[in-house]
């Protein structure tokens, strides 16, 4: 993916940080969208877009930390580096404990912003491969029969197969039978792997 696939939206109120912000970012090959209030970034939230959000912290309405919140309450998970000329521990704690990727002081440095939001974007580009990888995964774990999934499920439990046939008063070769094309249906070469995959279930 390259830099021009990906948008950094900036957030600020203040017009002479929105617009040299956007001069540095756009110099350095990224695609920009700048919002002069939360408000108004709100109205136009990209419902999956891959970027990230450099925002100021203190604004009129909707502060940085609301609109993080905000992002979060909407199921936009764009990782977030705030800017602030009034930073202080408490907020920088709330902001990092939400999902932020920095927390800078204004004026920022050009390269550690650009490192930050390079940071970002990698954070949002692993987050999105996941994401994929799990609806994958949900999608072959659907597939199964309703007994296939019981069986997948005591396999990841450790359960050897004539523990299972008790539990679910099947014949031995049975469930052998089915742990097989749970294998195999779920892509699983291992039982390792099996159980990688459950847990995915699981955490959705």
């Amino acid at each position: 993916m390259t830099p021009m696939e990906r948008t950094v939206f900036v957030v600020d109120d203040d017009p002479s940080v929105l617009r040299g912000l956007e001069r540095l970012l756009r110099s350095a090959g990224y695609a920009v969208e700048a919002h002069a209030s939360a408000r108004a970034f709100l109205e136009r939230a990209p419902a999956d877009r891959p970027g990230c959000v450099v925002v100021d912290l203190r604004m009129p309405e909707i502060g940085g930390l609301d609109l993080q919140e905000e992002l979060a309450r909407r199921g936009f998970p764009l990782p977030l580096i705030f800017l602030t000329g009034h930073g202080d521990v408490p907020s920088s704690v709330r902001a990092m404990k939400g999902g932020a990727i920095d927390f800078l002081s204004k004026p920022c440095d050009d390269t550690d912003l650009l490192a930050a939001v390079e940071r970002a974007l990698a954070r949002d580009a692993e987050a999105r491969a996941a994401r994929v990888e799990k609806e994958a995964v949900r999608a072959r774990f659907a597939a199964l029969t309703p007994r296939e999934r019981e069986v997948a499920l005591l396999v990841a439990q450790g359960l050897l197969n004539k523990q299972i046939a008790a539990e679910l008063g099947a014949a031995e070769k049975t469930i052998k039978v089915h742990r097989g094309r749970v294998m195999e249906k779920l892509g699983a070469e291992s039982l390792a792997d099996l159980v990688r995959l459950v847990d995915r279930i699981r955490d959705t």
